[in-house]
């Protein structure tokens, strides 16, 4: 078993406060790694039922805010909507995966996972003007 340290930035270079996740596997798919994540924190969510839901991609009928994403009325989220929302995010380059600094480029690459891995969600931000 490892603690997979999880990290959501952007490209302008803004991080979010890590928080970790045991997994018992030393090596996963990036598909995994990343339903694992997903149903980490709808189930977080589900379990508090937030006004702002913070995850990876965009719940339907939200509102994007500078922390979140606000519920139009406190609800749980479908954790396997959330990954089939994340997976397509992935695949349209909404956002990047770095392992341990390393960019992982397709879903059913296997990554290693060890004792301090770190997986950083970069969030794509569009370029102003250009």
């Amino acid at each position: 078993m490892v603690m997979v340290r999880f990290v959501d930035g952007t490209t302008s270079g803004a991080r979010d406060e890590a928080w970790h996740l045991e997994i018992f596997e030393e090596r996963l798919p990036l598909r995994e790694l990343i339903r694992r994540r997903v149903f980490q924190e709808v189930a977080e969510h589900n379990a508090r039922q937030p006004e702002v839901f913070r995850g990876l991609v965009q719940p339907g009928g939200t509102e994007r805010t500078l922390n979140g994403y606000r519920m139009r009325e406190r609800r749980r989220v479908d954790a396997d909507e959330q990954f089939a929302r994340a997976v397509e995010a992935f695949t349209r380059n909404g956002f990047v995966v770095l392992v341990d600094d390393r960019q992982v480029e397709e879903l059913d690459v296997e990554v290693d996972l060890r004792v301090g891995t770190e997986v950083c969600f970069l969030k794509l931000v569009p370029l102003v003007g250009g």
